[in-house]
């Protein structure tokens, strides 16, 4: 199939192939399949776009480097289906290829990645590990093809085989009507390691660009080497009500990403310096695109390194990421932590989120118990838990603001005698979520923001203005 000849373009919808990789659960491989197809594609000539489905950090970094493109998250929730729309719109005007990785099972969460493939037509190959598993693979295709008639199914994929008896086992207990997309077998050279919070960070693991390309070896011979159907993606229309800085309907939904790029430059000027390294590295490539969209200037630097923040730096950044990992090494970083507690002492804006927040208290206590200092400009402590100690969408709800969508996942909990200024939802059940806390001109909180779901609140966060 020529990838060329299927993409056609109107005026109000374009199309491109698309696929929707999911699961019947987490752990059957969806992410090393789906960066192997994308490796697969793109040594083939092909531009590939990859998406992930809800709020990820670790799998986007390994999709990336397979795709060679920045991988954006979609969610019906957080990103909103507008918002989801316009990216995939983009992405289908711009690509080949469009793959989208699911979350958990095909069927698990609200929304589910049922609910994204049914939203947008993508017809879903269900990668289902066969590990010591025969016939069953059968009922386990049949009940994911079945379970929902608005789901477009495409195909079972076969993962962890044995042998080629056992994958001939496997394709001769599916349902005639359902697709046998080929079997990719058990092997550890292309495996991807995991720690507490999922994979590990695609540059912590050294070989990964020859697991990815073993990946693809070993899907060259399947079907999926084929370009699947096109979908056709709807261009959005959608109004800005964000140009005065306002986001109209987030209550129920983040449809206000599709207008962000017509949003005004509320931060036209602002130089913004962002920690990112291995210890501060869960950052929304979306997030980064909507401060340049409203007019920042974006620089980096690395605390693991003991580089300084720019002394010009209107307002730091410190996203989440693996302080824990990392704590006695920045902890002697003196350089670094000078030039955070010089831009706090001059009462600029520091943004802070999960890990960030962790690095800007006073200590931070292992799991195993090590205590280690920190820099001290946010008062209380951060002890490391051996399980996580929450989970799930979140929403702030600004009088001033309005809405502003995230996630949480962390495996710490602060004490702090610091109130809360905010106080972040639960998505579903409007339960108390993560505190906001403010303290001179620092705002720090657990809650990963989605801030394309609204710019005007993103904007303030780096103005320092009240939220």
């Amino acid at each position: 199939m020529n990838a060329t000849a299927t993409k056609t373009k109107t005026a109000a919808r374009v199309a491109c192939p698309a696929l929707f990789i999911s699961a019947p659960a987490s752990g059957q491989g969806k992410t090393t399949l789906t960066a192997g197809l994308a490796r697969l594609h793109r040594r083939a000539g092909r531009r590939v776009r990859v998406f992930k489905t809800g709020p990820d950090f670790l799998d986007p970094m390994i999709l990336e480097r397979a795709s060679g493109a920045p991988v954006f998250s979609l969610d019906l929730w957080m990103v909103g289906e507008t918002g989801c729309r316009a990216l995939l719109a983009q992405a289908a005007q711009e690509a080949d290829l469009i793959l989208i990785e699911g979350v958990m099972g095909l069927f698990d969460g609200t929304p589910s990645s049922a609910d994204l493939a049914a939203t947008f037509g993508v017809p879903v190959a269900a990668a289902i590990s066969a590990k010591s598993m025969a016939q069953t693979f059968g009922a386990i295709a049949f009940g994911l093809a079945r379970f929902r008639a608005d789901v477009p199914f495409h195909g079972v994929l076969a993962n962890h085989v044995g042998s080629p008896r056992h994958a001939q086992m496997l394709q001769e207990a599916l349902p005639a009507d359902i697709r046998w997309l080929g079997h990719v077998a058990s092997d550890a050279a292309f495996a991807l390691p995991e720690r507490h919070l999922g994979l590990h960070r695609a540059d912590e693991i050294g070989d990964l660009d020859a697991r990815i390309e073993r990946a693809a070896d070993a899907l060259e011979a399947t079907a999926l080497a084929a370009l699947p159907p096109a979908v056709e993606f709807a261009l959005p229309d959608v109004a800005s009500d964000v140009e005065s800085g306002e986001a109209s309907d987030l209550e129920s939904d983040a449809d206000a990403n599709a207008a962000s790029a017509r949003a005004p430059r509320l931060l036209d000027g602002l130089h913004i310096a962002i920690a990112r390294d291995a210890a501060f590295s869960f950052i929304y490539p979306a997030n980064l695109a909507l401060l340049e969209t409203l007019g920042a200037r974006l620089s980096f630097f690395s605390p693991l390194a003991d580089e300084a923040a720019p002394a010009d730096a209107d307002a730091l950044y410190l996203p989440g990421g693996y302080p824990e990992l990392h704590a006695a090494t920045l902890a002697a970083n003196a350089r670094c932590a000078q030039s955070l507690r010089a831009h706090v002492a001059a009462q600029r804006p520091l943004v802070a989120e999960c890990g960030g927040m962790l690095y800007l208290l006073e200590t931070l206590t292992s799991a195993d118990g090590a205590c280690t200092p920190m820099l001290g400009l946010l008062p209380g402590a951060a002890v490391m838990q051996k399980r996580f100690a929450a989970l799930g969408m979140q929403r702030l709800d600004s009088a001033r603001h309005g809405t502003l969508t995230g996630h949480t996942f962390h495996y710490s909990r602060v004490s702090t005698p610091l109130d809360a200024e905010l106080h972040a939802r639960h998505a579903h059940t409007g339960a108390a979520g993560e505190p906001v806390y403010r303290h001179g001109t620092i705002v720090a909180t657990y809650m990963h923001a989605y801030w394309p779901s609204n710019p005007a609140f993103a904007a303030a966060l780096f103005h320092g203005t009240a939220l």
